[in-house]
């Protein structure tokens, strides 16, 4: 993904896996000192929710940088489905 080497994105993206790893470790602290059930579940769905948002990011970075930047794009019917695209893809991620 050559357009993630941006210092930036790449930074912001970076961060939000090094918090998924942290989230992780927490469960795994979590079963190693047997917490209760609901505690690592609680863990567990604040992770996948967490890849969700990263995923969704991703696709939205993607779409802008490979097929169609809505902000940039000289064809405004493309722009327009780009950005329904996105539109879409962060709802159906929610």
């Amino acid at each position: 993904m050559s357009h993630l080497s941006d210092s930036q994105n790449k930074a912001r993206l970076l961060a939000r896996v090094r918090r998924l790893k942290g989230q992780i470790e927490a469960i795994e602290r979590g079963l190693e000192a047997d917490a209760p059930c609901g505690d690592v579940l609680n863990l567990v769905a604040s992770i996948r929710g967490a890849v969700t948002g990263l995923t969704a990011e991703l696709i939205e970075d993607h779409i802008r940088e490979h097929v169609s930047n809505p902000d940039k794009d000289a064809e405004p019917a493309r722009a327009q489905a780009s950005a329904e695209l996105i539109g879409i893809i962060r709802t159906y991620l929610k």
